[in-house]
């Protein structure tokens, strides 16, 4: 009986563990309500449901611990659906689904990427929520790391990239 008590033990710490190592994820709105209180930066996956490479990236990227880690320590993290069908206000402006033939946009992701909407889009802004960057395309784990490596910090400001990723050590 004891060895079936500790055995269930072990299986929720875990459970528990691997509970907490996600990225904590938060709507738009409200990674911009958390931000007006304490400001950071913010993070935006921009993804569709149909979108095989956006699923692969959250399988494969955002899974890793490390990258979890640093994005939950720098950023305030969005996931946000490139077809979100509700409204989105934002700025005193309200964002809305765009019909546009079989499908459709939500027009703050189309906003943001200035039209050019691509999946998985990165999108990278300062805790005054201006744009520094939006990388289009999959990222694998170790592209990915360095990324956000340079976005987290004031790096981008002060290097330029080809100078920090020739400098980057990986914790992969």
């Amino acid at each position: 009986m004891k060895k079936l008590a500790f055995l269930l033990i072990i299986i929720v710490s875990i459970t528990n563990l691997n509970a907490q190592d996600t990225i904590k994820w938060l709507s738009f709105e409200d990674a911009i309500a958390l931000n007006k209180k304490t400001p950071k930066p913010i993070l935006i996956d921009v993804y569709t449901d149909w979108c095989g490479y956006c699923k692969k990236m959250d399988m494969e990227t955002y899974s890793n611990s490390r990258i979890i880690k640093v994005i939950n320590n720098n950023f305030y993290a969005v996931k946000l659906d490139g077809e979100e069908k509700k409204d989105i206000v934002y700025n005193e402006h309200t964002f809305k689904f765009q019909k546009n033939g079989r499908r459709g946009f939500h027009q703050l992701p189309a906003t943001l990427l200035n039209g050019k909407l691509s999946y998985p889009t990165t999108i990278f802004l300062t805790e005054t929520e201006e744009l520094i960057q939006s990388i289009p395309g999959y990222l694998d784990k170790k592209t990915f790391e360095k990324i956000v490596g340079y976005f987290s910090s004031d790096n981008y400001k002060t290097t330029n990239w080809k100078d920090f990723e020739k400098d980057f050590k990986s914790n992969l």
